[in-house]
């Protein structure tokens, strides 16, 4: 037992990662440590019994006050409170790169969830503070897979298909997990670019792992003509890779992980709206399940949807299988047009939602004060092996 707790304390204060490596097995282990370690920074009192006008009001008067040295991305998801502040307002690569290229700033408040703000971190200098309103604000996909599952699943595969595979990851995945894939030769891919990316890894190597999320993997690796029996699944709790053809034939090895809010659209979801609207076009994110993205309509990147929506006629109707922040903001712009999300059921993203105004504002004070709250650092090993991942995709358009 003193042992247990040793180790326990030692957790606490460290990096979040730390629990992985003990019980990687259980996700909701994971959770409740950013739980526990959030709690060692959670927002003051005091911001929960503020008016929304007066926080608006504050926060209006603090982006005078710093002017070119603060800058606010903020991520489709987030909330209208929120994304009215953003400076830019776009996909978390893209914001990213954005922070990137704004030399003048020297706190960089990400609206968004903790692998946006760490790659925000890698890609701007030194100088540069990345900050995420609340700690707390993860991301359930990256979290499916971590550092430690990850280094044993390659162990594992290399035993039974040798040099032959080539790591691809995600954006929506950790530093750590970036790293490794820079590491081995991989790059990260977006839902933009999936394509052109798994049809280079396919010029480096006979096979690819495709991390962390199954569903945008499979419905990729289908359209350049991929077929099931072709595929195969690692499950990283079971540890076991899972086909249902000949494993010699295996060219795809997605990880099961997948997004829990587009995993919630549904093959009913769709039929529903066929039936009852059949004039209406579906349009779904490719992160959603492989027989939702079949009976879709069109399938693309939160960019493709914003992009399809805004060139659509008036009068023309559209379900939407995406966030539903963004379907809300979506219906709001297009008031020509007839728009509802393809699952009305849906909820927000519930760990983007945890940035709200209050933490915003607690952000923004905690800058003007001297004392920031909530930093985001990747150390420079990580950084660097990470960002060779990111290069390769970059340099490829």
């Amino acid at each position: 037992m003193e042992e247990k707790n040793a180790v326990l304390f030692m957790l606490l204060t460290k990096n979040v990662y730390i629990l992985y490596r003990v019980n990687e097995r259980g996700f909701l282990y994971m959770d409740l440590l950013q739980e526990l370690i959030s709690s060692t920074n959670s927002i003051p009192e005091e911001y929960l019994h503020v008016s929304q006008q007066e926080m608006e009001e504050r926060v209006k008067q603090i982006k005078n006050d710093l002017g070119e040295a603060l800058f606010i991305p903020g991520h489709h998801y987030q909330k209208d409170e929120v994304i009215q502040f953003a400076d830019a307002v776009g996909d978390s690569l893209q914001l990213a790169q954005v922070a990137a290229q704004n030399k003048s700033a020297s706190y960089i408040v990400f609206c968004g969830v903790h692998f946006m703000a760490e790659t925000a971190d890698m890609l701007t200098t030194d100088e540069q503070i990345v900050l995420l309103p609340d700690r707390r604000a993860g991301c359930s996909l990256a979290d499916m897979a971590d550092i430690y599952q990850t280094e044993r699943a390659w162990e594992k595969l290399m035993q039974q298909f040798g040099e032959s595979i080539l790591p691809l990851t995600y954006v929506n995945s950790t530093a750590a997990i970036k790293a490794f894939v820079g590491q081995h030769g991989g790059a990260t891919v977006t839902s933009s670019n999936a394509h052109q990316m798994v049809n280079w890894a396919f010029t480096q190597k006979e096979r690819i792992l495709f991390l962390p999320d199954q569903h945008l993997g499979r419905n990729t690796a289908s359209d350049l003509g991929i077929v099931e029996t072709e595929m195969a699944v690692w499950d990283p709790i079971q540890e076991e890779l899972l086909f249902s053809g000949n494993v010699k034939d295996v060219k795809v090895i997605l990880w099961k992980g997948h997004c829990s809010v587009h995993e919630n659209f549904t093959l009913t979801n769709v039929e529903y709206i066929k039936k009852e609207h059949p004039n209406m076009h579906i349009i779904v994110h490719p992160e959603c399940k492989k027989e939702v993205v079949d009976a879709a309509d069109y399938n693309g990147s939160t960019k493709y949807i914003i992009e399809m929506i805004k060139q659509a006629k008036a009068g023309s109707a559209w379900a939407i299988g995406t966030e539903m922040n963004l379907v809300q903001r979506i219906i709001h712009n297009h008031p020509d047009k007839h728009i509802i999300s393809l699952n009305p059921y849906m909820c927000p993203c519930l760990t983007m939602n945890r940035i709200d105004l209050p933490h915003l504002l607690w952000s923004l004070e905690s800058i003007k004060k001297g004392k920031p709250v909530n930093q985001i650092t990747v150390d420079k090993q990580t950084a660097c092996q990470a960002r060779l991942a990111l290069n390769r995709m970059l340099e490829r358009g």
